[in-house]
């Protein structure tokens, strides 16, 4: 099993939850972030005065898939965040050790 964190612009939500559902993922958890890579904020123009926007909202995801299905899951995700512009995000896949289920008491792929 590998967890895989995603981090991407908020807009890009729903194509990505779409594509990583058409493919059998089922589960994964949201949370809004802020933060900054080679993008660097930017500058906006508020009620007349220039200030700089250091951290950018995005959104991290996370989701624990069986390794079978690691490059398929990356794959739709890229396709589906992409813009080809800067700030796109990053992907970053790390090994899962054990998974339980609290409900079941299952454990392993089955508690995925």
């Amino acid at each position: 099993m590998k967890l895989i964190t995603a981090i991407i612009k908020p807009f890009k939500l729903d194509e990505v939850r779409e594509a990583l559902s058409g493919i059998g993922i089922q589960g994964m958890t949201v949370t809004e972030v802020k933060g900054f890579g080679r993008q660097k904020g930017h500058t906006e123009l508020y009620r007349g005065a220039e200030y700089t926007v250091d951290f950018l909202p995005k959104l991290r995801l996370e989701m624990v898939v069986s390794d079978h299905m690691v490059e398929q899951a990356i794959e739709n995700l890229s396709a589906a965040a992409h813009t080809g512009k800067i700030g796109d995000g990053k992907i970053f896949v790390t090994p899962v050790e054990q998974a339980i289920r609290i409900r079941t008491g299952e454990s392993g792929e089955s508690a995925l």
